[in-house]
């Protein structure tokens, strides 16, 4: 599984550490990734994703993953983000047809 958040994509960064005499040697700066539970109300059941701090809480900000899917373009979403997109717009579809009837 690659440290990569599914929500903004962010990802490991490199960089030097620097010591008191100047020395430079590689490492890596990991992205603050958790295995969150967020929950759909659209679908009626919770999606396991693995996302950033930040992430979380840019979909809080938004008012839940719903909201936060439907109201982000395509664009600037992760493919993984965007499967569930899609299947929250299909269930919505769905939702909207059967009310309609």
């Amino acid at each position: 599984m690659s440290r990569r958040c599914q929500i903004t994509g962010k990802g490991v960064l490199t960089g030097n550490n620097v010591s008191h005499a100047n020395n430079k040697s590689r490492r890596r700066f990991l992205p603050n990734l958790q295995e969150a539970s967020l929950t759909s109300e659209i679908l009626g059941s919770a999606v396991r994703m693995r996302v950033s701090a930040r992430g979380l809480r840019t979909i809080e900000h938004n008012g839940g993953l719903d909201s936060f899917l439907l109201g982000t373009p395509n664009r600037k979403l992760p493919t993984e983000a965007q499967v569930i997109k899609r299947r929250v717009l299909r269930m919505q579809a769905k939702k909207q047809a059967a009310t309609g009837v």
